[in-house]
Order: C-alpha cells, then structure tokens, then sequence
C-alpha cells in the first residue's frame, strides 16, 4: 500500500546535511514496513537489525561506541561489506536498546555518511525513563495510521483521491455519494494498515473487526509487559473510558468517567504512558484565540481522541449495517466518529498545531483552533447537513479569523470568509489556510 510518508523518507535521502532518522508512531501503524519498503526500493542493500529479538545486537552496542567497530560487527552479522552510499542500516525496536540510541550521536558526528533510519513502538516510553537521547544529532518522522486519502488509494480509488488532492470540488462533488460511501467505510475499518489491507483485499467487515480486536488485544498486552505493575490498572481504566469520554455532548475529558471520585494526579502517569505511547492525542484547551497559542494552553482541560477511528468503532461495537443507513454513521454517538475522523486527518498534515477554545462560561466552543504559520483558523466539525454553527459566528464576530472552516457532510463553498469543506476533504484544508 502507498505511504505518503515514504517521500519524505526520499527527501531525507536526497540531503546534504543528513543525520540518523527515527520514525515515530504506535504500534501497528507500519513503521517496520515503511523502512523496509524505503531500503527496498531506494538502496541497493537493507541491512536490517531488531534489537527486541536479538542479543548479540544488543551486546554489540552495549560496548564502546566506536563506530568503525560497530560497522564491523554489522558486517559480520549481515554477511557483507556496508557501503554506506547504497546501504540503508534499520535499527527496529531501537529502544530495547539504549546504547544503539546513543550510538546515532557518533554516527552523526564521526560517520555521517552511513545512511540510517530508526524506529521504536515505545520509544517515548523509554526516553522518559532516563534513556540517553541523541539531542540535536537525529531527525524526526511522525507515522500515523492511514489517512483518508491513503485508505481510497489503498482500495482502489487513485483517482478519487486525486481530485480532492487537486482541489477539483466542481467534478468531486458530482461523485458525493462515492466519497460518502468510502468514508463510512473507512470510519468503521480506520487506518490500521493490517484492517486496511484486509478490507482492501476481501471486502469482509468481520476480518477487519477480528483484525481491530486483536490489535487492541496487543495494546493491553503492552500495558502489562511495559507498564509499571502499579499503573497497569489505571492505564486500562482509562483507556476503555475514552470512547464514552468522546461520546459526551462536551467533549473534555472528565476524570470522574473513569472511576466515580477519580482525580487527575491518581491518572496523570497513566495518561503520560498511553500518550508516549502513541496510542492517544491530546487536544488542550486554550484561554484565549491569541497568538501564540501556546501561550494559553490551559494543562487542566483537554480532550482525548484515539490514534484510529477504526479502533474507537470496535471499542464502540459499532455496528456494520450502521453505514448503510443515510449519515447515521456520523451522528452517531454525538459526533464523536466524525470529530475523532477529523483530528485523526489533522494530525497527518505537517507543520500545523490543533487545539480547541471555549469561552469562559462554556456556552460556546470550537471543535478546533488550528494554529498555521502565525495565524489562527477556527474548525468547526458538523455531524449532519444542518450547518447552523453558532458558536462559529459567534466567535468569527468577535475575533476576525482571515478564515473560518466548517467541516460537514454539505458540498464545497466558498463565502467570503467561511470555508464549507466536505468531510471527506478535510485533509486539502491546509491548502486554503496557507
């Protein structure tokens, strides 16, 4: 399947100045994949080392760091000389060893030429407890699971996803019931690329849902094995009450939904883990839409979305012949497919902060403040076709966006300075912020 993430693994090759590369992102979301697909094709040889699996790697960088020794133990176990012009060197599961981490600093600084891409499912996890980090020596990549876009291409659709990428809403929206259908469809699969590309091959919603069940099965697993044996239970505590967490009509997130008189401190490891982890985004609210937002981040008020839309409808048992029932899909469970379906497309787009306001009173919210090069756009996300938005008028009166954009199941338009995107061409809405 086609990862758009794959070119900027090209543009990372393509440098001058280039410096050990880890992707980031939660378990299953194709990191392993992704590299070995980049060394497939772009390299002549991939010299692939994982590190949870394999004892003589990690004791070969437990020594000293000396990279021309490293080199040689790696050509000893891959049986060949490394060029570095035409190797890719894959460091998997890199936090299962500390001191390979540490080695990239060397390799950045004494051998630069060695071309080398890392990846770790509970990297966030182990840097947090203490392990040493390159600072300054690596560059960053963030995988997530697939987006829209990425899910029409991976089913067939190329060209569908095309259009919206060329911004041609005149010939999509002759075609609205296609992308209607297709995004009910990837509600209820997600982006998971196993789910993917099982629905991508059998067209069958129960392999998928087995296929979700086993994936959220491995997570709990990780709690167990990974987590502190104290914190396991508040992990799985609050990981099963997102779905109705997201499912309130006022989505912040609300301790006491977790366990009746439940406090923040009790939580607040717990909620760090599953977010190091990947496997929740935190959308904090801010005080006042003023630039830059950072600066009025309120700690206290956030909502908590799931790394996949797919996973929270198995989480919600929801059932499959919801999508053949009008928009029912999305108005289901107040919104929460449709806005989790948005942060999730968000979350994708490069270069762009998500957070959301309320006033003081909480009469009035948006669903997302989106802070993109120095400005500041409002995101309103509607379930329905009924477009009336309140607290979107509300705010753009007083406030003054240079533009305001309303995500619904309605067709493109343009009105001065309100933007109507189609939901299922939410990803193109950089395109009209920049």
């Amino acid at each position: 399947m086609y990862r758009t993430a794959i070119e900027a693994l090209h543009k990372w090759k393509s440098k001058i100045a280039r410096k050990p590369l880890i992707i980031r992102g939660a378990r299953q979301v194709g990191k392993t994949w992704l590299m070995k697909e980049f060394g497939r094709t772009a390299f002549a040889r991939t010299v692939y080392v994982a590190f949870d699996n394999n004892r003589q790697m990690r004791e070969l960088f437990s020594l000293d760091l000396d990279v021309t020794r490293l080199i040689e133990g790696l050509e000893l176990y891959a049986g060949h000389k490394i060029d570095p012009s035409n190797t890719l060197l894959v460091f998997d599961e890199v936090q299962e060893a500390p001191r390979a981490l540490t080695s990239l600093k060397y390799f950045n600084e004494n051998a630069p030429e060695y071309q080398i891409v890392c990846a770790g499912s509970l990297l966030g996890v182990a840097l947090r407890q203490g392990t040493s980090f390159p600072v300054g020596k690596v560059e960053f990549l963030d995988l997530f699971p697939l987006s829209f876009a990425e899910f029409m291409q991976a089913c067939g659709k190329e060209r569908f996803a095309s259009l919206l990428a060329q911004g041609d809403f005149a010939m999509a929206t002759a075609f609205k019931q296609e992308y209607i259908d297709l995004l009910k469809r990837y509600c209820y699969v997600g982006g998971m690329p196993e789910a993917v590309l099982s629905f991508a091959t059998n067209r069958d919603f129960d392999e998928v849902r087995e296929i979700q069940r086993r994936i959220l099965a491995a997570y709990e697993q990780d709690f167990s094995k990974h987590a502190p044996n104290e914190i396991v239970p508040r992990i799985r505590m609050l990981w099963n009450s997102i779905p109705a967490q997201i499912a309130k009509e006022n989505k912040k997130f609300i301790y006491g939904l977790i366990k009746e008189g439940a406090r923040a401190r009790e939580y607040e490891y717990a909620l760090m883990w599953l977010s190091d982890c990947g496997l929740v985004h935190k959308v904090h609210r801010v005080t006042a839409p003023n630039l830059p937002l950072k600066a009025y981040e309120d700690l206290k008020a956030f909502k908590l979305f799931l790394v996949d839309v797919g996973l929270l409808s198995c989480m919600t048992r929801l059932r499959r012949d919801i999508l053949l029932d009008g928009s029912a899909l999305f108005v289901e469970f107040k919104g929460a497919l449709a806005e989790q379906y948005v942060l999730q497309q968000l979350k994708t787009l490069p270069d762009i902060e998500t957070y959301y306001w309320t006033n003081a009173r909480n009469t009035s919210e948006i669903d997302f403040l989106l802070d993109v090069n120095g400005d500041i756009f409002p995101l309103e996300v509607k379930a329905e076709v009924n477009l009336q938005s309140k607290s979107l008028k509300a705010f753009a009166e007083r406030y003054r966006p240079t533009l305001s954009v309303r995500a619904s199941m309605s067709n493109y338009k343009r009105e001065d300075k309100l933007l109507n995107l189609p939901l299922y061409a939410i990803e193109g809405v950089a395109r009209f912020l920049r």
